[in-house]
């Protein structure tokens, strides 16, 4: 059961989510730039279109000051900035915020800005669901309804944003919302070019966090981007038998080959892999659990980060006991395993990845 919201705000629809107006999020600069001279306007109106809305953080185009008004009523008859609303936001007492988005057609995903220290981190979705089937996760109990485009990624991206204080930036970009990212890979990629780039968000690749379930011709066509992404894997087993259980889609993929994509992923890309274990009271974390997961990743220059779980309601699977979690960490770090155990933020919210979508289907609209 989860404790009391500390702030819920449900919003009402945009007036831009109806509209046939192209969302602007979709285009790359260079993409602007064409639509631009294509309207007998100069090339350079796009670094500036994209300094309002990525630094200046502005979704209308009547407050970009410096473009002319001819431009501005140019603009805003051909697209919007945001195509979805804000459905609903919860923030917990630790300042995680997360967010609810409705999509232009009515589908929802979820994102979260996650505050700590001096960093400002965000997890954004890349799918309305998703068909991965993990059985403990919220996010894919319905299925996969469609991907997400490049737009809507960095939507979720810039409201996150918008969140900030004056003077913060964000630091760090995980893609580890709903959905299996490498399942949309061409619109990921798409959206992280910008979340990159000098025009964009400025974040550098260094600090973007790729998370899949292991889809090895898809880690090799993200090695042959060549862009050197940090990933991470859900390995959540460390056996063919457990992981067939938990994570449905390994019976067509088997460990050995996500282990050996991950390694080639390594190889082309000099950065050290993570793997996800999401910790689930008496299923996944006996000592002879440990011990297996020692003997796969002690050869391996990878970060193994622990997630005890976060429990969704309607699902048999709990939290281990922190004598389990205790026991867990000693053999792997015994072993020389190189671990992190993630400190749980947003408890008193539905912090598990897909929860606040599914409760709130299941609640009448106000």
């Amino acid at each position: 059961m989860n404790l009391p919201v500390i702030q819920t705000q449900s919003g009402s629809a945009d007036d831009s989510a109806s509209s046939d107006r192209r969302h602007l999020l979709n285009l790359s600069l260079a993409e602007l730039q064409q639509w631009l001279v294509d309207h007998g306007e100069p090339k350079f109106r796009g670094k500036q279109i994209f300094g309002w809305v990525y630094e200046k953080r502005v979704s209308q185009f009547d407050q970009m000051s410096d473009l002319p008004k001819k431009l501005r009523e140019k603009l805003d008859q051909e697209f919007i900035v945001f195509g979805a609303r804000e459905a609903a936001v919860q923030t917990s007492r630790d300042g995680t915020d997360k967010l609810l988005v409705r999509l232009a057609d009515g589908g929802e995903v979820e994102c979260v800005l996650l505050r700590g220290g001096n960093r400002r981190s965000i997890c954004v979705s890349s799918q309305v669901g998703c068909a991965m089937g993990c059985v403990f996760c919220a996010s894919g109990l319905d299925g996969v309804d469609r991907n997400l485009t490049r737009g809507e990624i960095i939507e979720q991206m810039l409201r996150l944003q918008a969140r900030l204080d004056d003077g913060e930036r964000l630091s760090h970009i995980v893609m580890m919302g709903m959905g299996e990212p490498l399942a949309n890979l061409e619109q990921v990629l798409g959206a992280l070019e910008i979340a990159k780039s000098a025009d964009g968000l400025g974040i550098s690749p260094r600090r973007i966090t790729i998370s899949t379930v292991g889809l090895p011709p898809a880690i090799d066509r993200l090695a042959k981007n060549g862009v050197p992404y940090n990933l991470a894997v859900s390995l959540h087993a460390p056996n063919e038998e457990l992981r067939n259980q938990l994570v449905p889609v390994n019976h067509k993929i088997g460990i050995n080959a996500v282990l050996a994509a991950a390694d080639r992923y390594f190889e082309s890309s000099g950065r050290r892999l993570t793997f996800e274990y999401v910790l689930l009271g008496g299923v996944n974390d006996a000592a002879e659990h440990a011990r297996e997961l020692a003997g796969i990743l002690k050869s391996r220059n990878v970060l193994l980060n622990v997630i005890p779980y976060n429990p969704v309601e309607g699902l048999p699977y709990h939290t281990p006991s922190r004598h389990s979690i205790a026991d867990f960490r000693q053999i792997l770090e015994s072993a020389g395993v190189n671990v992190m155990f993630r400190q749980r933020k947003g408890d008193e919210i539905d912090a598990a990845c897909g929860q606040l979508r599914r409760n709130r289907a299941t609640q009448p609209e106000a």
